[in-house]
């Protein structure tokens, strides 16, 4: 008996001593059971003390059990608080993971969409710049097609001479056909520099088109062209001549009188008729005078000897082998060309000689069929 005594006051301390180990309220309880535990021995020994100590022991049993429960209870009402928050905590921090992820995911979707964005882009890029790089090469083939149709030459412009006067960018030297501007360089004419500022302004460093009509070189070695600064559909058309060949904007806006040497005469007539619209719109030269500032077709000085030499060729009521018109009892003698002119006087003539005629003055010096 003693010793099942003692076996279940052991376990029942070792209880407790869980009890309070879990919860520290059950020591209570233990120390009030040690108490009676102490007394019980005290009265069986010695006969002496409080009798009832196993009441106390029981008692202190008891009590262990009810703080441990009861401190238990309160630490969860306690803690439900804390545990409510930690499990708000934890819900907005899942919340908050799941926004970032969220949030993360759009901005990848975000990236992914701008990077498809931008490579529809680059490559429509790409093809529009073939498609660029294609016509520009149709139009450049179109264009060489219509400049070889046309005999028209590109070349870059070096510097300007003067008004009608150009050097290419390969050292040529070009004549501008059925134009004359004023002089601006050995001697200076009225207007001459306005017309060469205006050629310089229009033409230098530019790329344009050369065309030949009859005659190759002049005298001087000059090449006779006419300048396009753009490839014509149709080069006989007057609007385009208007608006794309540089000869004809020289007489347009009066920096030009027309002047017409044979067998140049391909658009001769266009010339006269852009010469009479600027000179009675009194632009540039013209401004200065009815006769202009320099020698050309509408000249009085030009009409008159050539309706002089129609006259003569009548009177005379017959024309020589060479085209000569006979100048019996006239001061003047008239001749179709330089050709026939030579016959006569192999070295020219001046401008005081009755043969002189501004059409065969092709550099305009006052000397006619100069070799």
């Amino acid at each position: 008996m003693k010793v099942i005594r003692w076996t279940i006051i052991t376990i029942a301390i070792v209880f407790m001593l869980l009890l309070g180990i879990a919860t520290p309220a059950a020591f209570i309880g233990l120390a009030v059971f040690l108490i009676g535990l102490y007394l019980n021995n005290q009265y069986r020994k010695y006969k002496i003390n409080f009798k009832r100590s196993g009441w106390i022991m029981a008692a202190g049993f008891v009590l262990s059990i009810f703080l441990a429960t009861a401190d238990s209870d309160a630490t969860e009402t306690v803690n439900e608080p804390e545990k409510k928050q930690i499990v708000t905590d934890q819900s907005e921090a899942g919340k908050a993971e799941e926004e970032k992820l969220a949030e993360e995911k759009a901005k990848e979707e975000k990236a992914k969409k701008q990077a498809e964005e931008q490579a529809r882009l680059e490559a429509e890029q790409v093809e529009k710049q073939k498609q660029e790089e294609a016509e520009k090469q149709k139009q450049e083939q179109d264009q060489n097609q219509a400049a070889e149709s046309l005999g028209l030459e590109l070349v870059t412009v070096g510097r300007v001479v003067d008004g009608d006067t150009i050097e290419t960018s390969d050292g040529r030297k070009v004549r501008l056909i059925g134009v004359n501007t004023p002089e601006s360089t050995t001697r200076v004419e009225e207007y001459g520099k306005e017309a060469s500022q205006f050629t310089t302004s229009e033409l230098s460093g530019k790329k344009i088109w050369m065309q030949k009509d009859v005659s190759d070189t002049d005298r001087y070695g000059r090449l006779l062209r006419i300048v396009w600064v753009d490839i014509p559909t149709d080069d006989m058309d007057e609007n385009e001549i208007r608006e794309k060949m540089f000869n004809a904007h020289l007489v347009l806006n009066g920096y030009a009188e027309p002047s017409t040497y044979n067998p140049d005469v391909k658009y001769s007539e266009y010339f006269r008729e852009f010469g009479r619209e600027a000179r009675e719109a009194n632009k540039g030269l013209w401004a200065l005078g009815d006769e202009g500032t320099t020698k050309g077709d509408l000249d009085s000085a030009a009409a008159s000897s050539s309706s002089s030499s129609s006259g003569n060729a009548s009177g005379s009521g017959s024309n020589d082998s060479s085209g000569t018109a006979s100048s019996t009892g006239s001061s003047t003698e008239s001749y179709q060309n330089c050709t026939e002119l030579r016959k006569v006087y192999p070295s020219g003539v001046p401008s005081t000689h009755p043969a002189y005629d501004s059409k065969h003055d092709r550099d305009k010096d006052n000397y006619a069929c100069e070799r």
